[in-house]
């Protein structure tokens, strides 16, 4: 499954923080009820098993959505369960590396800061790019800023889909207009609140009106 700018609308990245005694799955299941367009899995503190496992259930209920689901980081959990993708950091797998284990139809998204490294991971293959932090965030302590004139720049250099992320919400995400994004990457503004279908039904609208 490749991903199309449609699918990066709303893009939603799981975070435990926030589950306040649900499961992974109840929460995730309300986003995409709310009409979240793509979800990727992120776990830092899960060791393999239970990553595998939490995994395949999220993998099952996305696929029941017909919404692309990858994998944070990880590429061998995404290559055990057959995920659609992964996403990766400037510091994770190399680009090139995770193509040649993922396979030329797997969705492959990047973390991109600067134009330079928009233009290095287009040209090694990647399928879309995540760039920011576009506002500050609690939800990544080494998060680096991305002004908007350097999000517009990547956006016109490139040719594949761009998303925003970081310290997106309802409130401020009319300042991204015109900015060339294809959506937004969120956690805190959909997982953090009290009502997940509501906020990520609200944000999807935001974000169908700037687009």
């Amino acid at each position: 499954m490749k991903c199309g700018k449609k699918e990066l609308q709303l893009y939603a990245i799981t975070d435990r923080h926030w589950l306040n005694g649900r499961s992974l799955y109840e929460v995730v299941k309300e986003s995409l009820d709310g009409g979240v367009t793509f979800l990727q899995l992120r776990e830092k503190q899960l060791d393999e098993d239970h990553f595998l496992e939490e995994a395949k259930k999220l993998q099952g209920l996305c696929s029941e959505y017909n919404v692309p689901f990858i994998i944070n980081d990880n590429v061998e959990i995404a290559l055990a369960i057959n995920a659609d993708g992964v996403h990766i950091g400037q510091s994770d797998m190399e680009m090139k590396e995770a193509r040649e284990k993922l396979g030329p139809d797997k969705i492959i998204g990047v973390s991109a800061h600067t134009k330079e490294e928009a233009l290095l991971a287009q040209a090694q293959g990647a399928d879309y790019l995540g760039v920011g932090a576009v506002f500050p965030t609690s939800s990544k302590d080494d998060a680096e800023s991305v002004s908007y004139e350097t999000l517009k720049e990547i956006c016109d250099v490139v040719s594949i889909p761009v998303v925003a992320i970081g310290g997106i919400t309802r409130e401020n995400l009319h300042q991204l207009s015109g900015s060339g994004i294809s959506g937004i990457s969120v956690i805190s503004a959909i997982y953090a609140q009290s009502d997940i279908k509501k906020a990520a039904r609200e944000l999807k609208q935001c974000v169908q009106e700037i687009l």
